[in-house]
Order: C-alpha cells, then sequence, then structure tokens
C-alpha cells in the first residue's frame, strides 16, 4: 500500500490535480471566499 505522501504527491503531479491546485487558488485569491474564511475565523475565536 502506497503511503499518504505517495498518493498525494501522485495526485498532485496528475492533470486532476492540476486542475483542483488551480481552482484551490482561484478561490484563494476571491475576496468573498477570504472574507467567508477571516468571518469564520472570528466566530471560531470568540467561542474560544
Amino acid at each position: 500500500m502506497a503511503s499518504l505522501i505517495d498518493r498525494i504527491t501522485r495526485l498532485a503531479r496528475s492533470p486532476q490535480g492540476r486542475r483542483l491546485a488551480e481552482r484551490a487558488q482561484q478561490l484563494a485569491r476571491d475576496p468573498n471566499t477570504r472574507r467567508k474564511i477571516e468571518d469564520l475565523r472570528a466566530r471560531l475565536m470568540r467561542k474560544r
């Protein structure tokens, strides 16, 4: 059985993995996504 790191590496090098990585980068640059993440982070910090 391949280790988890090996499986992640194979996914990252595959065409599907590259598409997923590009989509993640697009979401990271999106101001709406950033706002949602900051709102969630603020809510979680208040609960502590």
